[in-house]
């Protein structure tokens, strides 16, 4: 599904976003997976420096690491991020050795002005379950979850639930998780908590911040 990473201009991309969304199924993930994998991307000028990491899921445990890069061919559009840093994620992800059963994103899912973030985007592109785990709300309205680890409320837009406001760890700011493909608001719950340690971040995707900022620094002092 390549035509779908490079979109020859704005009014494209629109189009493509729409075809996108059309194919974004969310449902209950149908079983455990073994292993998942969490993605992020870090900038510099007009590069992007994306790392994929592998793990175990019951013990939690990292088994590869993988990287790439690639320039931005993309502006810089609100709603249209997946088309900048979209096909490098996609390429770090496809060079680890084991293909993931569920793929954490840092970004949003279906929780998006046009109901397709970065992680619904990856997902449809690469027939894999996917969530979006982000700091910070895009778009919607919720209650505040209770302060202990786990609680959790869900995240409406236009009176239609999109996600949830997890608490990954006590008395600290909750998570915005939103399904992307293949996935429902519960089995995105479930999947991120089995996913937290001691931290907000779960740890796969901590990992993953990492190795992209690492990545951008080596490049920035030529190592």
């Amino acid at each position: 599904m390549k035509e779908y990473l490079w979109p020859a201009g704005i009014e494209e991309a629109k189009e493509v976003q729409r075809d996108l969304k059309e194919r974004v199924k969310i449902t209950p993930l149908k079983r455990t997976p073994e292993f998942i994998a969490a993605a992020d991307a870090a900038f510099s000028d007009d590069l992007v420096f994306a790392s994929a990491t592998l793990y175990r899921l019951q013990e939690l445990i990292c088994e590869k690491n993988s990287l790439a890069k690639g320039r931005i061919k993309f502006p810089y559009v609100p709603g249209l991020l997946a088309f900048r840093e979209g096909n490098v994620i996609i390429e770090a992800i496809r060079r680890l050795p084991v293909s993931p059963g569920v793929i954490l994103i840092d970004g949003q899912g279906i929780a998006h002005p046009e109901g397709i973030g970065i992680a619904s985007h990856v997902g449809v592109v690469m027939n894999i379950p996917t969530v979006g785990c982000a700091k910070s709300r895009l778009v919607g309205e919720y209650q505040e979850p209770g302060h202990a680890k786990g609680d959790w409320s869900y995240l409406y837009y236009n009176g239609i639930k999109v996600g949830a406001v997890l608490r990954t760890r006590r008395n600290v700011k909750p998570l915005f998780i939103s399904p992307g493909h293949l996935m429902d608001i519960e089995s995105s719950v479930e999947i991120i908590m089995m996913c937290v340690s001691g931290y907000r971040i779960p740890e796969p995707l901590r990992t993953a911040d990492r190795l992209s900022r690492q990545m951008r620094r080596d490049y920035s002092e030529g190592l």
